[in-house]
């Protein structure tokens, strides 16, 4: 078992996903940064100051944080809006590469292997005559 599991550890897929995982989070922070730093401050500015982080309501004792969610909620569309940029970008790469692969002009067609047998069947005929 311990074998096996040095062998999926060792997988470039598992690597890969490492690097996205801990790239994720280095970028996550960057969000973080991007939202509460410059575009909360800038939304508050249109809307009147208003700090979504402050934003809450209080039942009894409980107080419902929606200002967070809203944090959220704008943190997890720049996120999906890059992610989205990004599959394009390497959708296109592809689809590019695809396109330029069909449009290389195909190599020569060659006898057939029927007929490269039919030859040397007759040049060996007439070799034995």
């Amino acid at each position: 078992m311990l074998n096996e599991f040095k062998e999926f550890i060792a997988k470039g897929n598992v690597m890969d996903m490492a690097v996205g995982i801990i790239l994720g989070a280095a970028f996550t922070a960057i969000v973080t940064s991007l939202v509460d730093d410059m575009i909360n401050p800038l939304i508050g500015l249109v809307i009147g100051g208003i700090d979504f982080g402050g934003l809450s309501v209080l039942v009894g004792e409980a107080a419902f944080n929606y200002g967070n969610f809203i944090n959220a909620v704008i943190k997890f569309l720049i996120i999906a809006w890059v992610v989205f940029l990004l599959v394009k970008g390497v959708n296109s790469m592809k689809d590019a590469a695809i396109k330029k692969k069909e449009a290389a002009p195909a190599a020569p067609a060659g006898p057939s292997q029927e007929e490269l047998l039919t030859e040397i069947l007759a040049t060996l005929k007439n070799k034995s005559v």
